[in-house]
């Protein structure tokens, strides 16, 4: 089945989707900067866009990580994405009691990996009406996100995506089996690839307690992923990536952004037959 976001159909071989932006709101010159750039990149290759970026962080290595500027102005700057660069929003949601406020904004609520199986998020999500993207968690097996699946869709809503991001691998690593792709789509639902979460090396930098990674990867992983017939594909983009204030080591710089568009759409095209 296909899941539509405004304007744009994700699954039943429509033409992949980018979901892109920075790992959290910093400021508004950035996100508004960083979300204009992904749309005319995106423009170039005709790849319908949704705009990703958490107005919080709630799962950090260290209780002294940035964890988000506010909810209330993160969403302003998000709902100004929305408006201005006309691109439906994607943010993660953290508690039950944050779906509403999120929804009045984005046009995708997203459900963190390690919160996969929270019932009352996922129902909270799901009775909004807005399309839920539930990260599979590290620690599940991909038939198993059928159960997240349902406790969104026993609230009426049909409008699910499950996103693939590694499973741990032993300590401080994950790995991809590009195997769940099919599996969770074989569930029912359109599957995204997330190809810079599946990058990291999960607390990994014990020295600045945070987690490091392997940004080498991004490209690799993504024409995988695609090669394998996900319906879309998450990239965290920043301008500076080691400057960013949440999830450095992993985000692709923005200005590869387009050679690696050009890359996963050409291999799309094959798979898709287009």
């Amino acid at each position: 089945m296909a899941v539509r976001i405004k304007t744009i159909p994700i699954g039943n071989n429509n033409p992949l989707v980018l979901i892109a932006g920075p790992c959290v709101v910093e400021n508004r010159d950035l996100v508004l900067k960083t979300a204009s750039a992904i749309r005319q990149c995106a423009g170039k290759f005709n790849m319908p866009v949704i705009f990703k970026s958490s107005y919080a962080k709630a799962n950090r290595s260290s209780g002294k990580s940035f964890t988000g500027i506010g909810m209330e102005e993160a969403l302003r700057i998000l709902s100004d994405v929305r408006t201005e660069l006309d691109l439906p929003i994607l943010t993660d949601i953290h508690g039950a009691e944050e779906a509403e406020t999120a929804a009045e904004v984005a046009d995708v609520l997203q459900i963190p990996a390690f919160l996969c199986r929270q019932t009352d998020l996922l129902r909270a999500a799901g009775k909004t009406g807005k399309a839920v993207n539930i990260k599979k968690g590290q620690f599940l097996a991909p038939e198993d996100m059928a159960y997240a699946a349902e406790k969104v869709a026993e609230t009426g809503n049909s409008r699910i995506l499950l996103t693939e991001r590694g499973t741990t691998f032993g300590y401080h690593n994950l790995v991809v089996d590009m195997r769940s792709l099919k599996i969770m789509r074989d569930l029912g639902y359109p599957v995204i690839f997330d190809a810079t979460h599946s990058v990291q090396l999960p607390s990994a930098d014990r020295g600045a307690a945070q987690s490091a990674g392997q940004p080498e990867f991004i490209f690799p992983l993504a024409r995988a992923g695609v090669a394998a017939g996900c319906d879309g594909l998450f990239v965290e983009v920043h301008p500076d990536p080691p400057r960013a204030l949440s999830d450095a080591a992993s985000q692709l710089r923005l200005d590869l952004l387009q050679s690696l568009l050009a890359q996963v759409t050409a291999v799309d095209s094959v798979v898709r037959g287009f």
